[in-house]
């Protein structure tokens, strides 16, 4: 009895329920993979146009100014009073900082 119903249930549907794992795919392309891409080509376009003078935030969320690019790092200056200084990879810095409310 229960063979006859799970035929019945397979029956016909072959090409409809390929139409919507495809259809499935499609939306999560563009509601998940897409935009995460976009997402990251803006963060390397940004690290790339950086330039002396520039405020930034670091993935470890240490504020500083550039004091020099470098072809795979930047130097920040952490502390102008004191003229300290760090060396961190341009895949460290997370965002621009002069646009943060509160500084």
């Amino acid at each position: 009895m229960y063979n006859s119903i799970l035929l019945q249930g397979m029956g016909g549907g072959g090409a409809s329920s390929l139409f919507l794992i495809g259809g499935m795919f499609v939306i999560m392309y563009f509601f998940m993979i897409r935009p995460q891409q976009k997402k990251a080509k803006d963060q390397q376009a940004y690290v790339d146009a950086l330039k002396a003078g520039d405020k930034v935030i670091t993935i470890g969320g240490l504020h500083g100014t550039v004091s020099s690019v470098r072809e795979k790092t930047v130097v920040l200056e952490v502390d102008s009073s004191k003229g300290i200084k760090m060396v961190f990879l341009k895949t460290a810095i997370s965002k621009d900082s002069s646009a943060q409310i509160g500084e």
